[in-house]
């Protein structure tokens, strides 16, 4: 439903030529586009020989333009202001179309909003069954067991039909916990810890916010429900954790998330797994006598999802309370945890079954970074002819991949599986 996290304390813009000097301002200087004055390049015979020069060359040329580009955020260039009245005043009337694009745009996602809501509604039968079938409280159908082995006949043509003989109600074990493993950004947030917890793991469920209810500030948003059944942990049957949008879409038309609402654990007795517990021995001054201490401190748990970032205050923003690496800081704690809500709300618990087999991860698209890639040097590349058939530097379309290996439907804690070897090759 959105996508957009907004960044604190950050209002950078691109140069335009409202913000632009006017000296550097396209117009004003006649020209149809900036210009860099150009690099030249020895002779191909002296390439072997410059290379290095010529890098450093075009760094220092992309050093230059950037920060002239950097130099120029936020200035004024004088370009609106120097129109004529008759021009700014159409100016002013394209903004009055805008707000009203806006408004529309507004309206058209709250629409959305509803229409979900609406199909959450048709699809709660679905889920119904689904837990009922996991948790062996009652057995599949004929019908749904060949609509099943269909879909798998089309997934791999060399499936073989399970016989159906004995078709009774079977619990499938640590389904949530194998489901929750298979995706990537949840398998790093899971230890080993937090595995015995989560094999008590019923359903997850989503919902949408009652607006009128005064907890979510009369906000839209959605709310993910974890039921487990009793254990050794927690108190809690369920676990909760509501995200909330603010209540009209950003500038680039979609939802912006305002905050997140987490349950408060009632952890047993020397079980919370967001703390490890050490001893220390301490000696006292005085006396000399010695006694042993235990210090909780806070650890990494899948269940500090359940605390969630909390914004910075306009307050503390004004005051300059955070500097700049700390509010990067939080922006990026705020864009995990809001990633992982909608990862469970648009993949994870409609796609279940996926996840659980590994199948969801044949569609995973994972974003490389350009960090990792290196130009490789006219040696690396077969003198710097490549074949026919090898792929431009263009946006392909994701391709599905081969089943990763070990993402079978085994309990979670028969062959995990490390993340990296689910990225795209």
């Amino acid at each position: 439903m959105s996508s957009n996290v907004p960044i604190a304390g950050s209002n950078i813009t691109a140069p335009t030529p409202q913000n632009t000097p006017l000296t550097h301002a396209p117009i004003a200087a006649g020209l149809s586009r900036p210009t860099v004055p150009d690099i030249s390049e020895d002779k191909e015979e002296d390439i072997d020989d410059d290379d290095d020069d010529a890098d450093a060359l075009r760094e220092q040329a992309l050093a230059m333009v950037q920060g002239k580009l950097a130099g120029l955020i936020g200035k004024s260039s004088g370009y609106l202001e120097s129109l004529p009245v008759e021009v700014k005043l159409s100016v002013e009337g394209l903004k009055g179309i805008q707000v009203k694009h806006h408004e529309l745009q507004n309206q058209y996602k709250r629409e959305c909003l509803e229409l979900e809501k609406k199909y959450l509604a048709l699809q709660k039968p679905l889920y119904e069954r689904r837990e009922a079938i996991i948790n062996g409280s009652e057995k599949p159908t004929t019908e749904e067991i060949t609509a099943g082995e269909q879909q798998s006949l089309k997934d791999d043509e060399d499936y073989t039909p399970v016989p159906k003989e004995n078709i009774v109600p079977s619990a499938i074990p640590e389904f949530w916990l194998t489901a929750l493993r298979n995706h990537i950004g949840l398998a790093d947030l899971i230890t080993e810890r937090d595995e015995g917890a989560l094999k008590h793991l019923l359903d997850i469920r989503l919902s949408y916010l009652n607006e009128n209810q005064t907890e979510y500030e009369g906000k839209p948003g959605f709310k993910i429900t974890f039921i487990f059944s009793p254990n050794e942990f927690f108190e809690n049957d369920t676990l909760d954790k509501s995200y909330l949008y603010q209540d009209e879409v950003g500038y680039s038309g979609d939802f912006v998330y305002y905050k997140a609402i987490g349950t408060d654990i009632k952890w047993k007795e020397d079980k919370d797994l967001t703390k490890e517990y050490e001893i220390k021995k301490q000696r006292n001054k005085n006396t000399n006598r010695t006694r042993l201490v235990r210090k909780a401190r806070p650890t990494e748990s899948f269940f500090n999802f359940f605390n969630p970032p909390v914004p910075p205050s306009d307050e503390d923003l004004e005051n300059g309370k955070y500097d700049e690496e700390e509010l990067e800081d939080i922006e990026d704690k705020f864009q995990l945890d809001y990633q992982i809500g909608e990862d469970l709300k648009e993949k994870i618990i409609p796609r279940a079954i996926d996840y659980f087999t590994g199948k969801a991860l044949e569609y995973e698209v994972m974003d490389d970074d350009e960090d990792d890639y290196e130009d490789l040097d006219d040696d690396d590349d077969d003198d710097g002819r490549f074949d026919d058939d090898s792929e431009s530097e263009v946006e392909l379309a994701p391709r599905r991949r081969g089943p990763p290996k070990g993402r079978g439907g085994a309990p979670a804690n028969a062959g995990n599986v490390n993340p990296e070897e689910c990225k795209q090759q």
